[in-house]
């Protein structure tokens, strides 16, 4: 994480305490295990588009998104790129490359301005040895995440389009950590096509079908959820329509 690319970086220690109580991963914790946690957990507040890491980089840290978003993502030595996961407000990424001390498999970037926590691996590793029930929930967070990645293997090859942007919407929807009433997701259309492996221009036609149906409506950055329910029957069926 390149010194240009960073904004300022503050003291948060509300913001550490918070959001690391508040993580499946953390909340067992006894309180001066959390404390430890806390103390580790730097703060840093990043400009949108500023790198986090790189593919190849060595996974040297663990991080935790205070507020904002940060996406996941690879690209093609053409220029092509898949959004692999957006990661929100509550999340932890960068967790394989710091467990097995191997290189990245992904970029991660500011997809939004945002603030993140960074913990060193030459800490963490030590203090999952002393934690064994954490041990256990790094486990089971890689096996949700192995099922996660072939859940996300299967849409891109079983599933066509309409049920693949179905599934994409309604998933990006459940991680809103806003106004829920509202279903409004901040994503471009360039985006969302980089998530589910189709064209923009095959996304906008079914977004405006849908639009026309009242499911959805289109805004500037962002799509909202109107009516989710024709949306979960479709991601949960094998039919397709593309009106």
């Amino acid at each position: 994480m390149t010194e240009e690319k960073k904004a300022n970086s503050r003291p948060s220690s509300g913001g550490k305490l918070s959001v690391l109580r508040q993580h499946p991963i953390f909340r067992e914790l006894e309180s001066d295990a959390l404390d430890q946690l806390c103390r580790y957990a730097k703060p840093t507040t990043l400009k949108r588009g500023a790198t986090i890491f790189s593919k190849g980089d060595p996974g040297s840290s663990l991080y935790a998104v205070i507020s904002g978003t940060v996406k996941i993502s690879v690209s093609s030595p053409d220029g092509r790129n898949a959004i692999l996961n957006l990661i929100s407000a509550g999340e932890i990424f960068g967790e394989v490359a710091v467990l097995d001390g191997r290189e990245r498999t992904a970029d991660a970037t500011a997809n939004t301005n945002c603030e993140i926590l960074v913990i060193d691996r030459r800490d963490f590793l030590p203090f999952v040895k002393s934690q064994p029930v954490l041990a256990m929930k790094f486990i089971e967070l890689l096996c949700d995440r192995l099922r996660w990645t072939s859940d996300q293997v299967e849409q891109v090859i079983l599933q066509d389009l309409p049920r693949r942007l179905a599934s994409a919407l309604l998933g990006l929807t459940e991680k809103q950590k806003g106004d829920a009433a509202s279903r409004t997701i901040a994503i471009t259309q360039q985006e969302i096509s980089e998530m589910v492996g189709m064209t923009r221009e095959s996304i906008n036609k079914q977004l405006r079908a849908w639009a026309a149906r009242d499911w959805v409506r289109l805004e500037h950055g962002a799509i909202v959820l109107l009516n989710p329910e024709p949306l979960r029957g479709l991601a949960g069926s094998g039919e397709s329509t593309d009106e």
